[in-house]
C-alpha cells in the first residue's frame, strides 16, 4: 500500500502521526490503523472517559531511514518523531518497521499462490 493509498480522514491524533512520520522517514509505505476501540475497557481508558478515541495505534511503515538500525533503533526514531503525542494522551503503538530491500526479500522468498 503507498503512502497516498493509505491516506485516511482519521483524527487529529492520526493526522499527526502520520505527517510526523510521512516528514522524518520519507517512507515508500505508511498504514496507520486506529486500534483504540479495542482498549476502551481498560482502567486508565475508562477512566478519562475512553480518551479521545485515539490512544492505540498500529503502524506499518517502509523506509530507507531503518537502513542499518536494528528494530530497537527503528522504534526509538519513530517514538522520538510522536513524542509530543505520547505525551498528550498516545498510549500505545504496535510497530512494523522494514526498510524497501526487507520487503523485496520477503515478497521474493514468499511462496507463490
Amino acid at each position: 500500500m503507498s503512502t497516498a493509498a493509505a491516506a485516511t480522514s482519521g483524527g487529529p491524533v492520526e493526522t499527526a502521526i502520520r505527517t510526523k512520520l510521512t516528514e522524518t522517514l520519507n517512507p515508500t509505505e505508511l498504514a496507520i490503523t486506529n486500534d483504540s476501540w479495542q482498549h476502551r475497557h481498560h482502567h486508565a481508558m475508562r477512566e478519562t472517559g475512553g480518551g479521545n478515541g485515539e490512544t492505540h495505534f498500529s503502524i506499518q511503515v517502509v523506509s530507507d531511514a531503518f537502513a542499518g538500525k536494528s528494530m530497537m533503533q527503528r522504534h526509538r526514531m519513530i517514538y522520538g518523531a510522536l513524542s509530543e503525542e505520547m505525551q498528550q494522551g498516545l498510549h500505545a503503538l504496535s510497530l512494523k518497521t522494514k526498510t524497501p530491500e526487507e520487503v523485496a526479500k520477503a515478497a521474493a522468498a514468499a511462496p507463490s499462490a
